[in-house]
């Protein structure tokens, strides 16, 4: 038996309803919050919620010697119009010359890592 429910996974950043805007463009949904904490509500009722975090430093990617603290794996039908999408949004690219993968590596418009997935 479950001692709890995941409620929402919450982001770090400097600025919550740029970065909500930004993955609503990516996932759908519906934001909703302030200047300090914003939530998306995504189709199938998933929150990710954002947080203003005075002095963000953000996560490195790849880093050895750092955390990169978490990463969100996005499932994509086509990777190369998820990936023209995704850039065109602000995304930055960490990890994507393998063409023959499954997946890419960027970072959002704050330095979170995420990657887009085929699998």
């Amino acid at each position: 038996m479950a001692l709890a429910k995941l409620g929402a996974v919450v982001l770090d950043c400097p600025d919550p309803s740029a970065l909500a805007a930004f993955y609503a463009g990516v996932l759908g949904g519906s934001v909703e919050g302030d200047e300090e904490w914003v939530d998306l509500t995504v189709p199938g009722g998933q929150v990710l919620a954002f947080q203003r975090a005075p002095g963000f430093v953000p996560p490195r990617w790849p880093a050895p010697d750092d955390s990169q603290q978490f990463h969100l794996d996005l499932t994509v039908d086509d990777l190369d119009a998820a990936e023209k999408s995704v850039l065109e949004s602000g995304a930055r690219p960490l990890d994507t010359a393998d063409r023959d993968r499954t997946f890419r590596v960027y970072a959002d418009p704050a330095g979170h890592p995420f990657c887009l997935c085929a699998c």
